[in-house]
C-alpha cells in the first residue's frame, strides 16, 4: 500500500479531528470535504465510529494500514492496556520524536528529515522514520546538517515541549526520557474504540 501524499487538510476535514493538534485545519472548514460534506449528517454505527477512530489516528501519526496493525499486534504482547501501549509504541517512532523535539513543524516534515539522513540515534545516522527509540536514546541533527534551513526554522517556531523528552538547543540534540503517560497524549484519542475494531 502506497503512502497518502495529498492534502492533510482534506484527511483531517474528513474524520473532523485537526490531525496537526493545532485546530487550524478544521478553523475555517468544520465539515467533510467534497461537494456535499457540509451537508452530510446522521449517526455512524459502531463499526463506523471505529474505522473512524482507527483512521484518526493513523492519519495523524502517517502511517499505512500494514504498518498501523503490525504496530498495532506488538502492542498486543506488552504488558498493562493495550490502546496504551499502542499510543506509546507510535511517540516512540523516530519521526515522532524528531517532531515531539521540534525538529519539524509537522510529523510529514519529521519523517522527511529522518528519510534525507538529517538525523542520529545514539551517534549513529538512521533514515528510517518507523526505527523505535528507547529512553535513554540521544537524537541529534548530523553535524553537517546543522545549519539546513528547514530544522532551523522549525526550532525557532518551538513554543513548548512535551514533558517526555528534553532538548539542547545548542547541541542540537535530545532524548526520549521516558514513554509517556496516557493523559500527556490528546484527550481527543479514544483507543478503546481502536481495540475494537481490530478485535471484532
Amino acid at each position: 500500500m502506497s503512502r497518502y501524499t495529498g492534502s492533510s487538510y482534506k484527511q483531517a476535514r474528513r474524520v473532523g479531528f485537526s490531525l496537526l493538534e493545532n485546530g487550524k485545519e478544521l478553523a475555517r472548514r468544520p465539515y467533510g470535504p467534497g461537494q456535499h460534506g457540509a451537508d452530510r449528517k446522521g449517526k455512524l454505527s459502531n463499526y463506523g465510529e471505529q474505522l473512524k477512530e482507527k483512521n484518526k489516528v493513523r492519519f495523524m501519526y502517517g502511517l499505512n494500514e500494514r504498518q498501523f496493525h503490525k504496530t498495532f499486534k506488538e502492542a498486543e504482547k506488552m504488558k498493562g492496556m493495550h490502546g496504551d501501549n499502542f499510543l506509546k509504541l507510535l511517540e516512540s517512532r523516530l519521526d515522532n520524536v524528531v517532531y515531539r523535539l521540534g525538529l519539524a513543524t509537522t510529523r510529514r516534515g519529521a519523517r522527511q528529515v529522518v528519510n534525507h539522513g538529517h538525523i542520529t540515534v545514539n551517534g549513529v545516522k538512521v533514515d528510517i522514520p518507523s526505527y523505535r527509540v528507547k529512553p535513554g536514546d540521544v537524537v541529534a541533527v548530523k553535524e553537517n546538517s546543522k545549519d539546513h534551513k528547514a530544522i532551523l526554522s522549525a526550532l525557532e517556531k518551538v513554543t513548548k515541549r512535551v514533558e517526555f523528552v528534553t532538548f539542547d538547543e545548542k547541541k542540537l540534540e535530545g532524548k526520549l526520557v521516558r514513554l509517556p503517560e496516557r493523559n500527556e497524549l490528546n484527550a481527543d484519542i479514544n483507543e478503546a474504540l481502536i481495540v475494537e475494531f481490530y478485535n471484532r
